[in-house]
């Protein structure tokens, strides 16, 4: 585990948090071996991806890594870049995601993707820029290597709500969805 690693891993639960959505991943991209790594997961898949890679040009998040733009995919089956092929290999086949770059100063670090949201049947274009800003969170912590103060204010929410029981727990989860209506 690297010093990133717990950050990574509360960004992606602040992402799953965030968007009611089964799972989220952070896939940072090896050049030297030519390969997205899975990172972090939050959600779905989180006990048997992490470390898992696949080709960098494979799947939705290589389409985002090589294009440096986000994406959404209201049904992955009619998406020709969706690698059902390597889904199905996981457990765990989506029915929507939406995935963003994690940009950093001279290039793209990995990819954000958040998976199927239950909560609403489509991604709105606010939902697409507050994915923009959980994933430059995410690039910035990769940037300072783990700092948490340099990786602003969404870094320390996962922890902050992981600490909350019944009722207490509800009302900040009920202000992420507010927040993310909002934006």
């Amino acid at each position: 585990m690297t010093s990133k690693q717990p950050l990574l891993d509360s960004i992606a639960e602040v992402a799953r948090a965030i968007f009611g959505a089964k799972a989220a991943s952070i896939m940072l991209h090896d050049a030297d071996a030519s390969e997205l790594v899975f990172a972090a997961i939050a959600g779905e898949g989180s006990q048997t991806l992490v470390g898992r890679s696949i080709p960098e040009q494979l799947g939705v998040a290589g389409w985002v890594l090589s294009s440096g733009q986000p994406i959404v995919i209201e049904d992955v089956t009619k998406d020709p870049r969706f690698a059902a092929d390597f889904a199905e290999t996981t457990g765990y086949v989506p029915k929507g995601m939406m995935a963003a770059p994690l940009l950093g100063e001279e290039r793209t670090l990995g990819v954000l993707s958040v998976l199927d949201r239950p909560k609403r049947a489509g991604f709105s274009l606010m939902e697409m820029d507050l994915l923009g800003l959980v994933a430059n969170q995410a690039a910035i912590a990769l940037e300072t290597g783990g700092d948490e103060s340099a990786a602003g204010p969404l870094a320390g929410l996962e922890a902050r709500l992981e600490g909350l029981d019944g009722e207490r727990r509800r009302q900040a989860e009920t202000l992420l969805e507010a927040l993310a209506e909002l934006l």
